[in-house]
């Protein structure tokens, strides 16, 4: 490694509140973003309530719920999102303000009762950690918690995520596929991947047209890849190309006729992969719903609030069917 990607590299690790050790270790030094604690009995005023609830203690996994005030005075139940934050598998957290401000529009303009995941993060916890925490999170679901019980139907849960959460998502998806009898009574009808967060060793033509990207930059995608993949691996490994290994088998989802939405902007380095990522899905046989724009940026639903407002739509005709 050149001393000039020595220098890139702590910088970019003290952008994401990391400090390398000497010894090859990290240590947190700060949040990135600002954090949002839960308030499950807000003012009339605000029209969502939210609570966090454990999952793990001894991985410290957790939940948000996010639950629209108006259903405490309904027996219907809910279509159930269980949701993953992005931030490259390294960084934010189910508390972070933008999740928090994304999480509860979804809930409100969909009628749904959320459930975001704070999983276990690189480069403590590599790769496969956040993997099944995520299975650990839908299996979760039937635990109890009261507002699951009194409000969600769990026979129409749906897995989302954006960016990393959504790579996240898709593995979730796929192991709980094959554990069918294992996750119900949740039925799972389908997953929402959001600018899902993939790479590999060969560059797209997209990840070289937007190397410079404001947001996320060829080489923090590089080096957050490095923190996140287990030890000794390299892009190509299969939790982040699409085309290795055996990640893409798909046969349970095709039978328990399961549909796929996939979204992405050209503006994002990562469109090119995630639109190669419909393409195999539908090649496969998978019910793929594509929401693919011209406009927009990786995060973009974080920076202008009209964007994510016009996502709820395409969101509540894919759930609700229209």
């Amino acid at each position: 490694m050149s001393e000039t990607q020595a220098i890139s590299d702590s910088d970019f690790y003290t952008k994401i509140g990391l400090r390398k050790n000497s010894d090859g270790s990290f240590t947190r030094i700060r949040p990135i973003v600002d954090e949002t604690p839960a308030c499950p009995d807000p003012p009339l005023s605000v029209p969502i309530l939210t609570k966090d609830v454990p999952i793990n203690p001894q991985n410290n996994t957790w939940a948000r719920l996010y639950l629209p005030r108006s259903q405490l005075q309904s027996s219907t139940k809910l279509p159930l999102i269980l949701f993953f934050h992005g931030g490259g598998f390294t960084v934010a957290s189910a508390a972070s303000s933008f999740f928090q401000t994304f999480c509860s529009e979804i809930t409100l303009h969909l009628h749904a009762l959320m459930v975001s995941v704070d999983y276990r993060l690189a480069p403590e916890h590599r790769l496969p950690a956040a993997y099944e925490d995520g299975m650990e999170a839908l299996l979760w679901l039937k635990s109890g918690d009261e507002w699951i019980t009194d409000h969600a139907d769990l026979s129409n849960c749906y897995i989302m995520g954006n960016s990393a959460g959504g790579n996240l998502a898709l593995h979730a998806g796929l192991q709980a596929s094959r554990r069918v009898e294992e996750v119900a009574p949740v039925r799972i009808r389908g997953l929402i991947l959001h600018q899902p967060f993939f790479g590999g060793v060969e560059r797209t033509a997209s990840e070289i047209r937007l190397a410079e990207n404001e947001i996320i930059p060829l080489y923090s995608t590089d080096i957050g890849w490095g923190m996140a993949l287990p030890i000794g691996a390299d892009r190509d490994h299969e939790f982040s190309n699409l085309r290795k290994g055996l990640f893409l088998e798909v046969d349970k989802v095709v039978s328990e006729g399961w549909r796929i939405l996939v979204s992405g902007n050209e503006g994002d380095p990562l469109i090119d992969r995630q639109r190669e990522l419909a393409k195999l899905l539908r090649e496969k046989g998978v019910r793929v719903v594509e929401d693919f724009r011209e406009e927009g940026y990786h995060g973009i639903e974080f920076y202008d609030h009209s964007f994510t407002l016009s996502l709820c739509p395409i969101l509540k005709s894919f759930i609700l069917g229209v």
